[in-house]
């Protein structure tokens, strides 16, 4: 597979949780039973998985579960999470991270399968962290396209028990409608989901 530039999308990511309100950490977002903070814990603890499987780090960083408990935050998570995900982004910069066997989140997987999960955790996350906080989201065309060829292999008729844990089921959109939308559908998600 062609390894595909995730600064986009953790560029994006950045500003979007930089940019998150202090009075909207407990909001709720798309992502069920999780808020914003959660959110934003987990994208911090993603991004740091994610760059240790770029690198084939197997430590404490790629062998814990997800995260995504807003308690753990820390007091430098506005400044802290934005910086580390230009290192996500620059360590699948490496055509090696994209071979062979690697680790995140407590899972054994092969780096093209953990490359895409990762850009897909950045796009999906980006969306949910922007609806939920009223900013705006804007996905490039070159990861919105592998990401959706990504969530489609898990969008057929059958694939329910390979989208368990990791998509809710499929909501449906036109086939006309804007990629984002189809990639959000894909996902479990309502395009059109907003806090009110």
């Amino acid at each position: 597979m062609t390894p595909v530039d995730l600064e986009p999308a953790a560029r994006r990511m950045a500003e979007l949780v930089a940019n998150v309100p202090d009075d909207l950490l407990d909001a709720p977002t798309p992502c069920p039973g999780y808020t914003v903070g959660d959110l934003v814990e987990h994208v911090g603890g993603g991004s740091l998985a994610f760059r240790g499987a770029a690198v084939k780090d197997t430590g404490d960083a790629t062998s814990q579960g997800p995260s995504g408990d807003a308690s753990r935050l820390g007091d430098d998570w506005r400044t802290r999470i934005p910086r580390d995900l230009p290192a996500l982004a620059d360590a699948w910069r490496d055509p090696g991270a994209w071979t062979g066997m690697t680790k995140a989140g407590g899972v054994d997987l092969p780096g093209d399968v953990a490359g895409l999960v990762a850009l897909d955790e950045l796009v999906i996350h980006g969306w949910d962290v922007a609806r939920a906080t009223g900013q705006a989201y804007d996905g490039d065309a070159a990861s919105l396209e592998a990401v959706l060829g990504f969530v489609s292999q898990f969008s057929g008729p059958g694939q329910e028990e390979a989208r368990a844990g990791l998509f809710g089921p499929v909501v449906e959109v036109p086939d006309d409608a804007p990629l984002l939308d189809r990639v959000i559908g894909l996902t479990g998600r309502d395009p059109a989901w907003s806090p009110g």
